[in-house]
């Protein structure tokens, strides 16, 4: 099977799931949401993990558009927490309406990802759900941690690290882990599949950041130097914090101080002291050091080589994205 195959598949279950009718502002904003597509990176991964184990994948197409939908559900409240403007370059849901529809239509998509994730055989179905549970869970904790870190002034390393485990990487984990799951992997290859995606999710965010500064506006499909302009906690500005000494710490407290003053402005000058600092280097090496052991994990998994093919494509390909 080749990615061709598991993205046709996943795009005529989206085309044809309905969500519901009335009333129509409940619906309609979810509907709104799943057409602007996105990267549907996680339902792909469990395509792609239930076919390491057997030929009958497309039995895993509806529960792995659960993980979208579930994954599209904490993106509609996330954008109405970070009062985010602009999602895969169009209008946030809370924008085109409201916040108070957006978080009902979110709660929806939730019951909606519960109801697909019902697909799976019964024999494996309490293993699934449970996981979904405990990974649900650990978003919403992420979350918390996230916000948490925005009135706090020191944020460490390794709390960021924990925070977009919890955030990112655990759904990374649990989409491979669900394909091993369907595809009647043993449990030992079911962890593998998890830490192959908790360490490619950890590269997957921290090269979120990085594009957030660096990337092009044009491609990236966000709002460049987001980051930056609301002092997130981010790897690369805890770093620039870390080991900005002198003016130069001197110039970076400033903009972080700073109660008006031009985005642009605020933008370039930050950059420059990421640039002084050797930051992108810096979150680069953790990028690769991260996708490194995401792709030792995958190679010490029990299947034969070619069945590893697509997957192991798709994780380089997502060391390589501008967007």
């Amino acid at each position: 099977m080749t990615t061709k195959n598991f993205q046709q598949a996943l795009n005529e279950e989206f085309s044809q799931q309905t969500y519901g009718e009335n009333p129509p502002e409940l619906y309609e904003p979810i509907r709104y949401l799943m057409s602007l597509g996105g990267k549907r990176l996680r339902p792909m991964m469990t395509l792609m993990a239930t076919a390491l184990f057997t030929d009958d994948w497309q039995k895993a197409v509806k529960p792995a558009s659960a993980v979208e939908v579930f994954h599209n559900f904490t993106l509609m409240h996330d954008d109405i927490m970070d009062n985010a403007p602009l999602r895969r370059g169009k209008p946030t849901v809370h924008e085109k309406w409201n916040a108070n529809i957006a978080i009902l239509s979110g709660d929806v998509m939730l019951v909606q990802a519960y109801e697909l994730l019902m697909e799976v055989e019964d024999s494996r179905f309490k293993k699934a759900m449970k996981r979904f549970n405990r990974t649900a869970a650990e978003v919403c904790e992420g979350q918390q941690l996230d916000m948490n870190f925005e009135s706090r002034e020191n944020v460490t390393e390794a709390e960021y690290l924990e925070m977009i485990k919890l955030k990112t990487s655990v759904l990374l984990g649990y989409a491979l882990e669900l394909g091993g799951i369907i595809g009647g992997a043993s449990d030992k290859s079911c962890e593998l599949l998890y830490e192959v995606g908790i360490n490619i999710g950890l590269g997957f965010q921290l090269k979120d950041d990085l594009l957030d500064v660096y990337g092009d506006p044009e491609k990236f499909g966000k709002q460049v130097g987001g980051d930056i302009i609301s002092n997130k906690k981010t790897y690369m500005l805890i770093e620039a914090i870390e080991k900005a000494t002198g003016e130069t710490k001197e110039s970076l407290n400033y903009w972080l101080n700073a109660k008006e003053f031009d985005n642009a402005e605020k933008v370039k000058a930050v950059t420059e002291i990421y640039d002084k600092l050797g930051i992108k280097q810096l979150a680069e090496a953790k990028i690769n050091a991260y996708f490194d052991k995401g792709l030792e994990c995958l190679a010490k998994l029990k299947v034969e080589d070619e069945r590893k093919t697509e997957l192991k494509a798709f994780a380089e390909m997502l060391i390589d994205r501008e967007v």
